[in-house]
């Protein structure tokens, strides 16, 4: 019983660590694996509403920062390369969701939340694109919009493992296009 007033124990470890990862920090240690012994349940209980709260919250802050990126986008490549990028967010609240240590039956509704929201939110970008024409826009720049959320689609994680890290966003233009080349010229 020390342990638990002297340092929090690990549901103050958890608490912390949700407290900054809810708001997008990733950095500090994981949070410690539970043992269903480890809590009474009523803290069980208040530690799982905690998690569904930090979930909701960073969900939320990412949904902002994604559209927010989208629509700001001066051509689509930009607006593609945002997609793309956001889904690395995405698969850091899945992976959460799917924590080891959370009980099982949580952790699947967790994620089915999760991953729900994510179809309404690629659902809504379209519906909101299908009646971006009715509001004036250019035809042309609404097809190609919905192109690139297509091809770009959030739900593309939804084919991932959920207990997988998340991977760290690309490098596809890391290299300096500009940079001498060799050329090789066959006789």
């Amino acid at each position: 019983m020390t342990t638990l007033w002297a340092g929090g124990g690990s549901y103050q470890a958890w608490a912390d660590y949700l407290e900054g990862w809810a708001t997008g920090r990733t950095d500090g240690p994981p949070p410690p694996a539970l043992d269903p012994e480890d809590l009474p349940a009523d803290t069980w209980q208040r530690l799982l509403v905690r998690i569904g709260e930090a979930v909701s919250l960073r969900l939320q802050n990412w949904a902002d920062a994604m559209i927010t990126a989208v629509s700001t986008a001066p051509d689509e490549f930009s607006a593609g390369r945002a997609l793309a990028q956001s889904r690395v967010g995405l698969r850091e609240v899945r992976a959460l969701a799917s924590h080891p240590s959370l009980p099982e039956d949580f952790s699947k509704r967790l994620l089915k939340a999760v991953d729900q929201r994510t179809q309404n939110l690629q659902s809504a970008i379209e519906t909101e694109l299908d009646g971006a024409v009715a509001k004036g826009q250019d035809p042309r720049w609404v097809e190609a919009r919905r192109r690139t959320v297509r091809d770009n689609r959030l739900t593309a994680v939804l084919d991932d493992d959920a207990r997988a890290p998340a991977a760290e966003a690309p490098h596809v233009w890391s290299y300096d296009p500009a940079a001498g080349r060799r050329r090789v010229i066959g006789d």
